[in-house]
């Protein structure tokens, strides 16, 4: 079984802490093997006083839903007030320096889903980027990329479309853990801060996390499942789009749709791709959304059933169904465009992708999947050979 990096941070705390008093930012699934929670652990620390928390989007608990303020709270177990690192305005998303005065060390213990969107991870940089400031030793504890650390889709984030979904240049699909990005932040950003990095053990970069023996603990409300992990890198774009993301279902991202949509219409046109879609088919279906987009509507749509994750393509295949959805709905298919992550200058669609390519050709009679995915290989290429300098396994 795959060993987190929280595991060997307790049993040798004397290898990567200093001084004496420990903060955390954590979450629900900051668990060790023994499924017990990091904040419980440190709590009762023989060595080393626990004096601050602090969580990440959608809460300590993982209760609140995509871009909802987290209002700082008190943690039953430590009796801590848990800093919230996700609030009202972009200015909450790194803690007050103030709040590290009494830490030696900021210990970052959360798991990643291995999309570049993924909010987890640019609270670790901004975190990353404090402790530098106030000279506290930052400790990220590894955990597995549930998709494997092997799979790499996408083109990188221009600097123009950087935002809390994309604050870095790193491809849709990173196939990095967080330890890895911890590294990669530190160098070639250029934060500089006192970082340790506690690895894990027993984990290969072809692995998906079913096969690590760790209990998948949802890291936010709508990532129920491994296999909701596994569409994300794409899937994520429709959020991106007036169409349903799936979420108010119980099967997010692998649902999408919208009220105008004819799910048998939509099949008949998006087979026409199938061999350009490895590792997955599409079942037409109708759903009915509890909240958000359409909520309490009727949608038709489809399911996305991925049946070779090593084949799958989930950027391409969101592309792919996005592209198609236009051709069969020109007047009815939208772009959100209410303020997203914080930014209300540029589109959400065009964040989320990191250009505007996407946006901008998607209506086009040449649209190609074939050159939008060789759009990408040139930056691709270009990022692997970075990246290879901060693989850890």
């Amino acid at each position: 079984m795959t060993l987190p990096g929280i595991n060997h941070l307790l049993a040798q705390p004397e290898k990567f802490l200093t001084g004496k008093t420990v903060g955390l930012i954590v979450n629900h699934t900051s668990l060790t093997s023994d499924h017990r929670h990091s904040i419980a652990h440190f709590n009762s620390h023989p060595s080393f006083t626990l004096n601050a928390l602090f969580a990440p989007e959608h809460g300590l608990y993982g209760i609140a839903q995509d871009m909802i303020e987290i209002e700082n709270e008190v943690d039953p177990v430590s009796g801590l007030a848990i800093s919230s690192l996700y609030g009202k305005s972009e200015d909450t998303l790194e803690p007050d320096p103030e709040a590290l005065a009494e830490v030696d060390n900021l210990v970052f213990d959360i798991q990643d889903v291995g999309a570049r969107y993924y909010t987890f991870i640019y609270t670790m940089a901004k975190c990353m980027d404090i402790c530098k400031k106030s000279n506290t030793r930052m400790i990220v504890c590894d955990r597995p990329n549930p998709i494997n650390g092997v799979s790499l889709e996408g083109n990188l984030v221009t600097e123009n479309y950087r935002s809390f979904v994309g604050q870095y240049p790193l491809p849709n699909r990173h196939a990095m853990t967080v330890g890895e990005l911890a590294l990669f932040f530190n160098h070639e950003i250029d934060i500089g801060c006192e970082l340790k990095v506690v690895p894990m053990t027993h984990w290969n970069r072809e692995q998906w996390y079913d096969e690590t023996g760790l209990p998948w603990v949802p890291p936010s409300p709508n990532m129920p499942t491994l296999d909701t992990a596994v569409v994300y890198p794409g899937m994520c774009l429709i959020e991106g789009t007036q169409l349903s993301e799936g979420r108010g279902t119980t099967r997010p991202f692998e649902n999408f749709g919208a009220p105008y949509i004819d799910p048998h219409k939509l099949l008949k046109r998006i087979e026409d791709d199938k061999e350009k879609l490895p590792g997955v088919m599409f079942r037409p279906q109708f759903f009915q959304p509890m909240f958000q987009k359409h909520g309490g509507e009727v949608c038709g749509g489809l399911q996305i059933h991925v049946t070779d994750r090593n084949q799958f393509k989930p950027l391409l295949t969101t592309i792919a169904l996005l592209r198609t959805i236009a051709e069969l709905y020109p007047n009815d298919f939208k772009w959100r465009t209410e303020p997203y992550e914080f930014v209300s200058d540029r589109l959400a669609i065009d964040l989320l992708y990191g250009n505007t390519n996407l946006r901008e050709s998607i209506f086009s009679d040449s649209f190609s999947l074939a050159d939008m995915e060789e759009s990408w290989q040139v930056e691709l290429e270009g990022f692997k050979k970075v990246r290879n300098n901060y693989l850890i396994y």
